[in-house]
């Protein structure tokens, strides 16, 4: 039973370790089309599009891809609307996440920086697990 529980306990473990290391260029590759991709739906206001990058944690919070749009649009109008926006570094946060930040110009000129925590679901495609919007001062974007 002893060596049961261990086993189990290390491959509950594997997926934390293995983002130890970092990020691969594979799955950074990953983050960053899937972000471009949901800012190019909330630019076209396709909701259903941009509630589909969304991961089930999110879609729980937000069960319908309008109540989803409501949210972006007013608490994230630099993510809505950039003018335009640049990837920077992807890393692990303090819990072990998958991270993605960006550099965005808002539609208010302002510059920002979002750091996007994403999530791998189980049949290994990722989706967005949420947003950090924090003002930056003199970002290149």
């Amino acid at each position: 039973m002893r060596r049961f529980l261990l086993i189990l306990s290390m491959l509950f473990a594997l997926p934390l370790a293995a983002w130890a290391g970092g990020v691969s260029d594979r799955d950074r590759g990953e983050f960053e089309r899937i972000i471009a991709a949901q800012i190019e739906a909330f630019r076209a206001d396709d909701g259903p599009a941009a509630y589909g990058f969304a991961s089930p944690l999110i879609r729980q919070y937000f069960p319908t891809p309008d109540v989803f749009m409501s949210m972006v649009r007013k608490g994230y109008p630099p993510v809505y609307r950039p003018q335009s926006y640049k990837f920077g570094a992807a890393g692990v946060d303090k819990t072990g996440s998958p991270t993605q930040r960006l550099a965005i110009i808002g539609p208010d000129g302002k510059p920002y920086e979002a750091l996007y925590t994403m999530q791998q679901q189980p049949d290994g495609t990722w989706q967005i697990n949420g947003c950090q919007l924090l003002p930056t001062q003199g970002l290149d974007v």
